[in-house]
This record gives C-alpha cells, sequence and structure tokens, in this order.
C-alpha cells in the first residue's frame, strides 16, 4: 500500500458524491416547503361560504378601521396604535386572495367567536319598522325570508314611521343572522304592501338581549379562510365579495413549479438511493431470504386465555403444567423437574389447535411465535434449515415465551421414502429441527408446541422423549362440550331469550369448533337477512342443516313425478326409522332439495355415540333400504336415487364384517383394516392384502348377505304399513316438510292431527327468503355427506 496521499488514492471521506447530504438536503428541502404551504393554513379555520355568509350578516367578521374604538379617532397613526393595543392589524380586515389564471380564490379574515349578548337572560321585545321598495329590494327579500313564513298584507295606506323605530334593511338581516326577530304568536314579521304601488313595510318584534360586562364581553378574534370559486356563486354574493374584501391578486407560479417538480426530484433522489444501496449491500442482503418467517402475535390487542377455549376440557388440564411453569419455572427446577421441550397437539381440522396455543400464551403473558410448516420449505437448499436456527435464535432472545409450529406435517413427514414427493430440502429441514430440539435447554423458557391432523405421517424421531415429549389429544367435542361452545359464539350476537342451545348441540354431532363457530354465524347472518332482531332456534337449526348439507334449493325446477317419487322414497325412511327400536329419533323429514340431495329424512340424536351395538347397525341398515323398497313397491321402477344409500350400506356392512367382528362366519378378525382413511403414499403404496382370495369371496358374501336381510326387512316392514307409506307421502307433497311427530301421528293414527303451515313458495332472484311458520327456506347448493355412522341423514342425490 503507498503512503497517505500518493497518486490515484484518495482519503477516506474525500472525492465523490455524498449522496446522504444530498437526501438529507432533499428532505429538509421539502419541509420547508410544506412548512412554507401550510404556513397560511395553521391555526385557521376552514369555512364554507354558508357559513362566512352568516358570520358576515350577524356582524362578526373583522373590520378594524370600523371597530367603535377605533373609529372615533381621528388620526390614522392614532387607529393603527389603538389597533396595536387590541392585539390587531390594518391587515386583518377581510380580503378576498385571487390566484393568477384561476376563477377560484379565497376570503381570509378575522371573526368574533364570542357573542357579546347575554342569551341566559330575558330579552326585551322590541317593535321595529323597515321601509322597503319591492321592486328594488324583490331578489334580496325573496333570498332573506324564502324559508320563513312571513305572510304579505295589502292595505290602503302605510303606518306611520313614529309607531315604531324604522330600521334599515342591513339590521334586518343581522336580526335574522341571530335569530332575534320573532317569527310565530302575535308579534309575527309582516309585510305590509300599499295597494297599486311598490312601497312596502316589514314590521315585527325582536328580541334585544342585554349584553355581557367584563371579560365575557371581550371579543376573541378566530382567523378564518374560505375557498371560492367565482363560477359557482350568485349575484348576491358575488356582490356581498365586491362590496365588503379587499381585493388582493397573488402570483403562485413559483409555488406551481416548486410543489409539480420537487415530488419527483425526491423520488428520484430516493429510488437512486435505494439501488445504489442495494447494490452495494447485494451479498448481505441475500443473507435475509434464510431468515425465520414467525411471526410475534400481540398480546395486548388479540389476547386469549382458556376462558375463550371451551369443548377441550381434558386437553387444557394436560396444557395448565406448561403454564405454571412459564409463570414460575423455579418452582419445577427446585425438584429437578424438567418441563416437556415440545408439545404435538393432534386432532382433525377445525378443532381449535392453534386457538389452544395462544390461549397458553395469554394464560402465561409470554410472547407467542406462529409459523407455518409450509414456511420452512423452499426450493433453495439449505434455507429451511437456516429458518430454524433462525426461528430457535428468536425464542431464546425472547424467553419465556412459545414457537407455534402450525401444520408440522409440512416438513417433519417420515424420511427415508422415496415415493410420495419427498426431497433433500424437506429432509435438511428436519434434520435441522430435529438437531435443534434435541440440543435444546428446557431451562431456556422457550416451549415448542406443534400441530397436525396427519400425526401418521411424522417421522418417528420427532415423537420421542426429548422432543416433542408429550401429545396431546384435541378431539372432536361431545355434546357438553358443543353447547358450551356454542356458548361462548353466541355471546358476540343477539341471541333470544329462551333459545335452548342444548337442542341445537345434540343436532351438531360430529361439528367442530371452527363449524360451530360459522354456524352461529350463518344464523345471524340469516336472522338479519330477513329483518329480524333477533337470533332464534328455527334460523339456529336452519344454519345446521346449511353448515352440513347446504342451503335448500327451492328454486331447483321439479316435475310432478319426480316430486312423488322424492316423496315415497324419503316416507321410507322416515316409517323405517319410526319402527325400528334402535334408530335416532326422526327430526324431520324434507322433499326440499337441499345440496345435491332430493330430499332427505334427518335424525336427530339424543346423545352421542361412542360405540354402536350391532343391533343399532342393523337397523341403520334398515332404514338405509328404505328409499329403494319404497319406490319398488309403489312404482316398480327404482330411480338411481338410493346411490347415496347403497353406498352408506355398503360402507356399515364391510365395517361389521372386516373391522368390527360382527360376522359369524368369519369371527372376530380383522381383514383389510380401515381402507377408507388416509392414504400416506410413500408408506400404503407397497400395502398387500393379509387374507386369501377365498376369504375375500367370504367377505363378499358376508356384506352382501346383511344387506340382502336388511332389504328384506324393510320390504316385510313397509308392505305391512304401505297405507301409512301412502299418507306420508301425500302429506309430503301437500306440506314439503314434516317434523318426526307429524310423521308418528300419521303412522299411529291414521292421520296428521296437527298439520304444518303452508309451504312457502320459491323466493326469487335478488329477493330475501321469505319465512314460514318456524321452518327458515332458503336455496343454495352444498356437499353430500358420506358418514357411514351419521345416522342423521337419508337422502336421494339429484
Amino acid at each position: 500500500m503507498g503512503p497517505k496521499g500518493a497518486p490515484g488514492e484518495q482519503p477516506p471521506g474525500s472525492g465523490g458524491t455524498n449522496w446522504r447530504v444530498l437526501i438529507l438536503f432533499g428532505c429538509a428541502l421539502a419541509i420547508l416547503m410544506i412548512a412554507w404551504y401550510t404556513s397560511t393554513n395553521a391555526n385557521t379555520a376552514q369555512l364554507d361560504f354558508a357559513e362566512f355568509r352568516k358570520s358576515y350578516e350577524r356582524g362578526q367578521v373583522l373590520d378594524p378601521m370600523a371597530l367603535p374604538e377605533v373609529k372615533e379617532l381621528s388620526g390614522r397613526e392614532e387607529k393603527i396604535e389603538k389597533l396595536r393595543e387590541l392585539g390587531l392589524k390594518e391587515t386583518d380586515r377581510l380580503t378576498f386572495v385571487t390566484q393568477e389564471g384561476a376563477p377560484s380564490g379565497r376570503l381570509v379574515g378575522k371573526r368574533n367567536i364570542v357573542d357579546p349578548r347575554d342569551l341566559e337572560k330575558e330579552p326585551k321585545l322590541v317593535p321595529f319598522r323597515v321601509a322597503i321598495d319591492t321592486s328594488l329590494h324583490s331578489a334580496e327579500l325573496d333570498q332573506m325570508l324564502s324559508s320563513r313564513d312571513v305572510p304579505l298584507v295589502n292595505v290602503v295606506e302605510l303606518s306611520s314611521h313614529n309607531d315604531s323605530k324604522n330600521y334599515s334593511i342591513k339590521q334586518l338581516r343581522e336580526w335574522l343572522a341571530k335569530d332575534e326577530v320573532v317569527l310565530d304568536g302575535e308579534n309575527v314579521l309582516k309585510i305590509y304592501k300599499k295597494a297599486g304601488t311598490s312601497d312596502a313595510v316589514l314590521e315585527g318584534t325582536r328580541r334585544e338581549y342585554p349584553m355581557k360586562g367584563g371579560e365575557a364581553a371581550k371579543p376573541v378574534w378566530q382567523a378564518f379562510s374560505v375557498s371560492v370559486n367565482t363560477f359557482q356563486l350568485s349575484d348576491r354574493d358575488k356582490n356581498l365579495i365586491n362590496s365588503a374584501a379587499f381585493l388582493k391578486p397573488e402570483s403562485n407560479t413559483m409555488r406551481m413549479v416548486l410543489l409539480n417538480f420537487l415530488p419527483i426530484i425526491l423520488i428520484v433522489l430516493v429510488l437512486f438511493f435505494l439501488f445504489r444501496h442495494q447494490m452495494k449491500n447485494a451479498g448481505k442482503g441475500a443473507m435475509n431470504f434464510g431468515k425465520s418467517k414467525a411471526r410475534l402475535l400481540s398480546q395486548d390487542k388479540h389476547r386469549v386465555t382458556f376462558k375463550d377455549v371451551a369443548g377441550i376440557q381434558e386437553a387444557k388440564e394436560e396444557l395448565f403444567e406448561i403454564v405454571d411453569f412459564l409463570k414460575d419455572p423455579k418452582k419445577f427446577e427446585k425438584l429437578g423437574g424438567n418441563i416437556p421441550k415440545g408439545v404435538l397437539m393432534v386432532g382433525p381440522p377445525g378443532t381449535g389447535k392453534t386457538l389452544l396455543a395462544r390461549a397458553i400464551a395469554g394464560e402465561a403473558d409470554v410472547p407467542f411465535f406462529s409459523i407455518s410448516g409450509s414456511d420452512f420449505v423452499e426450493m433453495f437448499v439449505g434455507v429451511g434449515a437456516s429458518r430454524v436456527r433462525d426461528m430457535f435464535e428468536q425464542g431464546k432472545k425472547n424467553s419465556p415465551c412459545i414457537v407455534f409450529i402450525d401444520e408440522i406435517d409440512a416438513v417433519g413427514r417420515h424420511r427415508g421414502h422415496g415415493m410420495g414427493g419427498g426431497h433433500d430440502e424437506r429432509e435438511q429441514t428436519l434434520n435441522a429441527l430435529l438437531v435443534e430440539m434435541d440440543g435444546f435447554d428446557a431451562r431456556s423458557g422457550v416451549i415448542i408446541i406443534a400441530a397436525t391432523n396427519r400425526p401418521d405421517v411424522l417421522d418417528p424421531a420427532l415423537l420421542r422423549p426429548g422432543r416433542f415429549d408429550r401429545q396431546v389429544t384435541v378431539a372432536l367435542p361431545d355434546v357438553k362440550g358443543r353447547e358450551q361452545i356454542l356458548r361462548v359464539h353466541s355471546k358476540k350476537i343477539k341471541l333470544a331469550e329462551g333459545v335452548d342451545l342444548g337442542v341445537v348441540a345434540r343436532g351438531t354431532p360430529g361439528f367442530s369448533g371452527a363449524e360451530l363457530a360459522n354456524l352461529i354465524n350463518e344464523a345471524a347472518l340469516l336472522a338479519a337477512r330477513q329483518g329480524k332482531k333477533e337470533v332464534k332456534l328455527p334460523e339456529l337449526e336452519e344454519a345446521r342443516d346449511k353448515v352440513r348439507w347446504g342451503r335448500e334449493r327451492r328454486s331447483l325446477a321439479l316435475s310432478d313425478k319426480e316430486k312423488e317419487n322424492t316423496a315415497y322414497h324419503e316416507a321410507g325412511h322416515a316409517i323405517l326409522n319410526i319402527l325400528c327400536e334402535h334408530t335416532d329419533p326422526l327430526h324431520k323429514v324434507t322433499i326440499i332439495p337441499r345440496g345435491p340431495a332430493l330430499g332427505m329424512a334427518m335424525f336427530l340424536p339424543e346423545e352421542d355415540k361412542i360405540s354402536f351395538r350391532r343391533a343399532e347397525l342393523i337397523d341403520q341398515l334398515c332404514v338405509a333400504m328404505g328409499g329403494r323398497v319404497a319406490e319398488e313397491l309403489v312404482f316398480g321402477n327404482p330411480t338411481i336415487g338410493a346411490m347415496g344409500d347403497i353406498r352408506q350400506a355398503t360402507n356399515i356392512a364391510r365395517k361389521m364384517v372386516c373391522e368390527w367382528g360382527m360376522s359369524e362366519e368369519l369371527g372376530m378378525v380383522e381383514y383389510g383394516g380401515d381402507e377408507s382413511g388416509e392414504v400416506f403414499l410413500a408408506r400404503d403404496m407397497g400395502k398387500v392384502k393379509n387374507y386369501s382370495e377365498e376369504t375375500a369371496r367370504k367377505i363378499d358374501f358376508e356384506i352382501k348377505g346383511l344387506i340382502d336381510d336388511a332389504y328384506k326387512r324393510a320390504e316385510s316392514m313397509l308392505t305391512e304399513h304401505r297405507e301409512a307409506l301412502d299418507q306420508v307421502a301425500k302429506a309430503l307433497l301437500e306440506y314439503e316438510t314434516l317434523d318426526g311427530k307429524q310423521a308418528e301421528e300419521i303412522l299411529k293414527y291414521g292421520e296428521l292431527k296437527n298439520p304444518p303451515s303452508a309451504p312457502t313458495p320459491p323466493a326469487t332472484p335478488n329477493s330475501p327468503t321469505v319465512e314460514s311458520g318456524d321452518k327458515v327456506k332458503s336455496a343454495s347448493d352444498d356437499k353430500e355427506d358420506d358418514d357411514p355412522l351419521a345416522g342423521d341423514v337419508v337422502g336421494a342425490p339429484a
């Protein structure tokens, strides 16, 4: 290296362009320009022209030289000195500032915002008289009295001015602006016009208030500005400006040039500086790509506690000790115990895993980092591992805290399986996660919580003790849990008194917390569309049906033949459900299309069922066959409407034979496992059958035997109750929907003793839904329920 100052070298800080100085200079110039531009508007009231005119007519606008204490002085110097004592200037008069080359301008001046009148005291009524010439003042009178009902009286002779004091029309305008003129009662303002002439007199009474004294009467001058467009003003307003305001032309050429070009110059300078900075730090900027995308959620604005989580009491109890650890770590360290490093929450979608993790952070009042498993995986090798390391570093800096990894199966899938799309980047990210968790000290106060609904695909190394030590199952809520969840979400809506949420909870088996929240929201939207002030049970039931099966499709055009076929189909399901001993109570049966089904029979369980007895499954098979049997008995030519029933019955029968050991021929042996469950392609592609072809043939015979027996039983029962089948079908054709009690009345008494209300006509497009009785109707489409053990709907697919 040459000596300091050698040719070809420059000392540090010398030479070149210092762009930072230029940027700072430009910002300072912009600030000065903004300050200059807004200086005239500082502490200035912005008025519209109507408000200005009212203030002017009231006499509030300042005319410095017309002030009584200034007007009585003779010399100009004395007047200016008096104004200085009052804190005013001669230039404070009303001024009309016009802009060069523009039809607009602004009125600037000052007005007194203190009313010198003592309005709390009783005014004195003083009569007045204003002589006018109607031909000269007609336009002004029309504008001044247009909003007031002033009677016109034609007289032979006008009253003498000795009767009351005579005033000018300008003073009348001021009194009207101050609301001092009496416009009702005996002293109403009147116009007396002499017949055949333009002479007239306005006679009336005004309220004369006493004036305030002392400090209360001193004026307070407020600067104001009024934007004016002369093209929009009336002739009267133009005359007011010309007569009252001082004209002051203003050149704005320089200001317009600066305002137009300064933003462009600033943008160019900022962009140049940013590009130059990026070019110099290109290498450093690239390293930010490996930073963690974990978001730190604020507990102040969105704090969630265990009070906001319902329906998963066991899961909450299992996580209480983590909250205790985060609040008081020394309590556990004294006994040598180690809190779990990681907690894996497993459960179906929508059961509240993320909400539960946030509740832990809210209860412990610690920072909460949230990140998705897919945020780790990138197409660039090594990025995911870098983000894992950065995430743990952030957690240690903010300890004690909770790091929540949602959908961890996106990065934590089983290693070593070539099928299913695995690649090296995901495995490297998983390796980094395993290493970080293995070398992670639980005493640092950072808890890793992960959530997934596919625990079967996770790598075993991720689940071993020392990493995710504990698995918390967040299951679907039972009937009590669903009722608690409904109560939590119903606090946000206006629920009618006496609504039994337990009925809704019983009718929503298999619903997750997210679906229950959606149910409450849909009920509120439905009630709002119908103009109701509160949400009642019919809206909740319709919302439940909509969330599960879709909205009613009343606009679907069906022929009378299709309706009759659907009515007998659903009547078959309903009658068999009532006759069978081990079925859930019938809730309602309808032939109104909903989702993919043309009609359906809905069953309402009295309690949640964890296990099913063989007699209950046999009855379910019988009820499933009811629609097809009814069609054959009545029409002799079945339709494809039993497609969903056959699929449901086949699934139940297959599980009875292959999984539940309910076949006398095959015994209590599992054949094939749960083949309808979710598949992990890399693991399940190589599976082979664990039974022979002969056993497979026996399985088929057993399944067919169960369904055939159910079909014969359904046929026998419906043949015996053929008259009830016809009556239920006719009632459905007439009323479209029957509840369970009404269907039982037909079966028991042979007639419908409490018929429902008339069916609702189809709603026209873009019109609100029509309400009929207690049943809320709507039109839309939705999916089909494929749960083979749901037992709450048997429909005829469209």
